[in-house]
């Protein structure tokens, strides 16, 4: 059965078979911006499913719309002034959707699990003496070493999120997925309704206590007025305007300026920018020939401009901006010192850096996510300016999922390996360098691209240990001038899209990701 054939069929039950209850109900139905097929966000990066995990799931703290940690699920926390000691007790009120309590000891497993799979989590588990659950409520962080950005990483909003699991539920995954899917978050999941790449169904969780202060980014009062969502995935960006310009659904969480014009002056219809920013980034094989030399790595740097990017892929010029930031431009960390990409492509100079790296042909193969919208234009774009350079360019097209395995192999051009790949990013995902994926120091264990420096990897360390916002950003702005130096990687630009929705739906909230708490329905 085709997609399109599945999504009519999840439409039509939303619109017709649903029981009589459910019609009297509040029911927001909502098109995300990919279709939701894994369920556990610990073991994706993809924000479909981290966008799932908060509908589901709660998280200690929060950042609040400064980007200022603030707690959520915990009421009060302490640090010992040696910075070696953390003290965290959780508020009352709180329990999973099955009815249980939630526990320290629910927050213990979930935080040791976290720690073993987010590039973050890992750096506190080095300097991790112990983690203990002290009484029901009250826990405990001990460190050997301080780690000045432990409450940020508790805090960490997007790819991967620290929620709180039930501890039961991680016990019985093991190494593997979780497979019931239970939080203590303001939506419960309704398994028996998901069908995977095609809706999901979340009900307002009865027992939600929610915070007492305003809402203000992730932090705060997480207040749900709908009874229902509904989560419908449509096979084209034609298919999802005419359902929202006909009321069949209620919002669209991205639409992209190219495809403002379908809805545009719709009757009913309204739409804002997100909050949040993109930003799509070029990563190098640091494996394999030719660009395990750092000169032809910053020969590709030389032929990269943003605005040109943006020009070809975005088109609109209000909603993109050049940034020469690697942590974004929205990021307290922002600079521009040694930035790539933000002037005109450079042909000789990327000529000279491949003469002294003795650059001889050999073939650059660039990997092309063609299926995917926020991809599209990236590889050929890359692949024209490398060729005005002299280099041997052959663009190899293929669908995401295809794409994501390629990707993760190690092998040399000649057995299917890639020498250029893309990755989009929210602006969460790039503003600290030690969660930022694109600055990884692992190596052939680390993120694909497989870029590795002690000398950043001791910057990272010392942000880390940084117990001031000034020295963080000192340090952040070294890190910058190192990887931009070796080419970690290349942001393309920084561009947003917009949500529209029916009149009748408040708008969503401002987030650095997308929210669905504090909507209504008239």
């Amino acid at each position: 059965m085709s997609f399109s054939r599945l999504a009519a069929i999840a439409l039509a039950t939303a619109l017709v078979a649903a029981p009589l209850a459910a019609q009297e109900q509040k029911v927001l139905r909502m098109v995300p911006h990919a279709s939701l097929r894994l369920l556990d966000p610990l073991t994706t990066t993809a924000y479909v499913t981290r966008n799932h995990g908060y509908m589901v799931y709660d998280t200690l703290f929060g950042y609040d719309e400064n980007y200022v940690p603030q707690p959520q699920m915990v009421s009060d926390w302490s640090a010992s002034e040696d910075g070696l000691t953390y003290s965290f007790t959780l508020r009352p009120g709180l329990a999973f959707h099955d009815g249980a309590a939630v526990t320290a000891a629910d927050a213990v497993a979930s935080l040791q699990r976290w720690m073993t799979r987010d590039l973050t989590g890992r750096k506190i588990a080095a300097v991790l003496g112990a983690i203990t659950a002290d009484s029901d409520t009250e826990f405990t962080i001990s460190l050997t070493a301080p780690f000045g950005s432990l409450v940020e990483a508790l805090a960490k909003p997007s790819s991967v999120v620290p929620f709180i699991m039930p501890k039961r539920i991680i016990d019985a995954a093991g190494d593997g997925n979780v497979e019931e899917i239970i939080g203590s978050g303001p939506y419960r999941f309704v398994a028996e309704e998901f069908r995977p790449g095609v809706s999901a169904v979340y009900v307002k969780n009865e027992n939600y206590v929610p915070r007492d202060e305003a809402p203000s980014y992730l932090a705060g009062k997480k207040d749900v007025l709908v009874d229902r969502v509904e989560w419908l995935t449509f096979p084209d960006d034609q298919t999802t305007a005419n359902a929202l310009t006909k009321g069949e659904v209620d919002l669209v969480e991205a639409i992209s300026s190219d495809t403002l014009s379908m809805i545009e002056g719709a009757p009913g219809v309204e739409y804002d920018l997100r909050i949040t920013s993109n930003t799509p980034t070029l990563r190098i094989n640091w494996l394999q020939k030719p660009f395990d030399n750092p000169k032809m790595r910053q020969a590709v740097a030389a032929m990269i401009s943003q605005d040109d990017f943006m020009a070809a892929t975005v088109g609109d010029p209000e909603t993109y901006e050049v940034c020469g930031s690697l942590f974004g431009c929205d990021s307290p960390l922002a600079t521009d010192v040694n930035a790539l990409g933000t002037s005109a492509p450079d042909p000789e100079k990327a000529k000279a850096l491949m003469a002294e790296a003795g650059y001889d042909g050999e073939k650059v193969v660039i990997l092309d996510a063609s299926d995917i919208l926020s991809f599209r234009g990236l590889a050929p774009i890359t692949a024209q300016y490398l060729r005005d350079a002299g280099m041997n360019v052959e663009v190899q097209s293929m669908d995401f999922s295809t794409y994501l395995a390629q990707r993760n192999k190690q092998d040399p051009v000649s057995e299917g390996g890639w020498s250029i790949a893309f990755g989009v990013w929210n602006s969460p995902d790039l503003m600290s360098p030690l969660s930022n994926l694109n600055l990884d120091t692992e190596g052939a264990k680390g993120y694909a691209g497989w870029s590795s420096d002690d000398q950043l990897a001791s910057l990272k360390e010392d942000y880390a240990r940084a117990s001031s916002p000034e020295e963080q950003k000192a340090i952040a702005e070294k890190i910058q001038a190192r990887a931009n130096d070796l080419v970690f990687f290349v942001p393309l630009g920084t561009y947003r899209t917009y949500t529209a929705y029916r009149d009748n739906v408040t708008p969503p909230l401002p987030a650095p990701v997308s929210v669905f708490w504090g909507i209504d329905k008239n």
